[in-house]
């Protein structure tokens, strides 16, 4: 169809080669950088393989090999969002694996890992190896019946010669992370916090000198308390210094902490996010090259950019690349690793070298849109600012339709589908995601929301959630299609809203308590505000209270924005997808409010999937909500006849 002329059809109803077969079956998860000398690892997760994570170690041949066989899964689930599931240091793995929540050793060309902690209710994550005690250090959750989990900083023995669970270094506190041991092995520094607040509102940095056997002594309060956030304490090179991220200014910058003086300054002072908000273990904006060099990512508006700073000199240089977005940075001698990507370009492993400004792509999550046959099925996102309440201004970025080989019928303009991400402390990227091009391709229009609330806008930005979860969001997100509208851009009679977790919850407050959207579909949402501060997970069973205040002080607003209770009010077709071992937001939240609509006659679609969780990891999961969705909008909203 490539050299005729583009055929009239709805928009809609165009048929496009970016199918979910094609999105499930070769399109992997990227993230976790590792440098271990002169070797490259990162971590894959492979919907083919039910979302399961692999290892890899890049060869000198360009070719990627498997490091943990299979069936080990590395995964944690400490804090449910895991992270930081593993390290490897002299070639060795050590891994959580997420069958047993186990911590294993894997021995470099052992055909099998050694267990170094026996079965149990522990899950362990955040880890680093201390090789001077020969012992590894990281975050244990404890579960018990009935009980809140209980989370630890502890040591394990790497010899696995008695799988043991830990011994405590630290406890005492709801929350610990980063534990960060100094090049000579004598200072430990970690993150802390406690009920009710989230890691990106208020942390505090710690460190402690370690006696012989390596147990703590006092710890001195190195920065954070109530109202600031730290990110990612690291130690110098010559184990003098903290560097870490504090949004004290109003913005995620960089901080230096002298060890030997106990004073701190600040390393660079701009109106620009280095930090991000902790939703996940061993997180890493940044790393240093060598003693006189870091390398940054930091996000001014709308794209990511990399730079370095030179100690020395005080010289802060951006680098040029292709990309727009970086994530998982490390570095060592002239060499930077990260994973990237861009508005033409999907998530990939990236290795740059510093002295020749070259840079290398060692694994790419999908290689379609690097084939020109299908480039020209995608679009190129706007980042696009528009008017809200108050006076105020929120972002987005927005997906015109494109597909060579349809065009709409004159006059007639696009139906538009509105993503509200998750979180709602998160933030909508601009990389290259099959899932966005799958509806542009189609003849449907796509608005990516950075509500109100939203990271990567600084702190104020982020603070207009405070008490008003449920409101500044929704708003957002209606005044984000209504701007494109009011631009001649979509068709407002048929825009519907889309959201997984927390934007579920925002998706479901749209369509019950405004009267905008024509359809929708919520991703495992939240429709109980009440229920789910009860029945959550530890790491967010407070953080209701910031975004709408103290339970039981503040019962009538939970109610008042919980969709449930107002389930008459949601009179569009809707169509619900849940996890049936979702731990953070349970079924009950979903098939509560299905039911109520059921009883209320709504045209209602509800697909739960055994086996996946918080957030779709199988192939035949993610194939099935996107045709299923697909056809939900075409038949109840869009009123097309669908082209597959």
């Amino acid at each position: 169809m490539a050299n005729t002329a583009p055929r009239v059809a709805p928009c809609g109803s165009w048929k496009s080669p970016i199918t979910s077969d094609l999105i499930s079956a070769q399109s992997v998860r990227l993230g976790e950088v590792c440098i271990d000398g002169r070797e490259i690892y990162w971590v894959e997760s492979r919907p083919q393989e039910g979302g399961r994570n692999v290892v890899c170690r890049s060869t000198s041949q360009g070719a990627a090999l498997d490091v943990n066989p299979g069936p080990f899964d590395v995964r944690t689930r400490v804090y449910e969002y895991g992270g930081g599931a593993w390290t490897i240091v002299d070639g060795t793995l050590y891994f959580s694996h997420n069958g047993d929540a186990r911590l294993y050793r894997l021995d470099r060309d052992a055909s099998q890992p050694i267990a170094l902690t026996p079965p149990g209710a522990w899950r362990y994550g955040d880890g680093i190896i201390d090789r001077r005690r020969a012992r590894w250090i990281g975050v244990r959750e404890t579960h018990s019946s009935n009980k809140e989990p209980i989370h630890t900083i502890v040591s394990v023995a790497l010899d696995g010669a008695s799988p043991h669970e830990g011994h405590t270094l630290l406890s005492g506190h709801d929350f610990y992370s980063s534990p960060r041991l100094s090049p000579n092995g004598k200072y430990l520094a970690w993150l802390e916090w406690d009920h009710p607040d989230m890691p990106w509102t208020s942390t505090t940095l710690c460190a402690a000198h370690l006696d012989e056997n390596g147990v703590p002594g006092a710890p001195r309060i190195v920065a954070g308390g109530p109202g600031e956030s730290v990110f990612q304490p690291e130690w110098s090179p010559d184990s003098s210094a903290l560097i870490f991220m504090s949004d004290r200014s109003g913005w995620w910058n960089p901080f230096r902490y002298d060890l030997a003086t106990n004073e701190t300054r600040p390393l660079i002072t701009l109106a620009a996010e280095f930090g991000q908000p902790q939703w996940m273990l061993g997180m890493s904006t940044y790393s240093f090259v060598d003693a006189q060099r870091i390398v940054f990512s930091y996000i001014a508006r709308e794209r990511v950019r990399l730079a370095v700073l030179d100690l020395v000199s005080g010289r802060f240089t951006e680098l040029t690349t292709p990309y727009t977005d970086f994530w998982w940075l490390r570095a060592s001698g002239d060499t930077v690793v990260f994973c990237a990507g861009s508005a033409q370009s999907s998530s990939r492993i990236v290795r740059l070298d510093l002295n020749s400004g070259k840079s290398e792509v060692l694994k790419k999550s999908s290689d379609i849109p690097d084939d020109p046959d299908m480039a020209r099925y995608l679009t190129q996102p706007e980042f696009v600012e528009f008017p809200t309440e108050g006076g105020k201004t929120a972002f987005g970025f927005y997906y015109p339709p494109a597909n060579p080989d349809y065009k709409s019928p004159e006059k007639e303009r696009p139906p538009l589908l509105v993503k509200c991400h998750g979180g709602p402390t998160a933030e909508a990227s601009r990389t290259l995601d099959l899932r966005t091009h799958f509806w542009t391709s189609r003849g449907i229009a796509v608005l990516d929301v950075n509500y109100g609330g939203s990271s990567g806008f600084g702190r104020e930005y982020r603070e207009r959630l405070n008490s008003n979860w449920g409101v500044v969001d929704v708003d957002d997100c209606v005044n984000g299609a209504r701007f494109l509208a009011s631009q001649g851009l979509v068709d407002p009679q048929r825009s519907v809203i889309a959201g997984g977790s927390a934007g579920g919850y925002t998706t479901l407050a749209a369509l019950t308590f405004r009267d905008y959207f024509r359809g929708g579909a919520s991703h495992f949402g939240i429709s109980d505000l009440t229920a789910f501060s009860q029945e959550t997970h530890k790491f967010e069973m407070h953080y209701l209270e910031w975004l709408l205040g103290p339970c039981p002080q503040q019962a009538a607003i939970y109610r008042e924005r919980s969709p449930l209770y107002y389930a008459e009010k949601l009179s569009v077709p809707i169509i619900f997808f849940q996890g049936d071992e979702d731990a953070i937001v349970p079924p009950n939240q979903t098939e509560q409010m299905v039911d109520s609509l059921r009883r209320n006659g709504r045209t209602v679609g509800y697909l739960l999937f055994a086996g996946e969780q918080h957030g779709f990891r199988a192939a035949k999961t993610i194939r099935r909500v996107l045709d299923a969705e697909l056809y939900f909008y075409s038949i109840e909203v869009f009123g097309v006849n669908l082209s597959f």
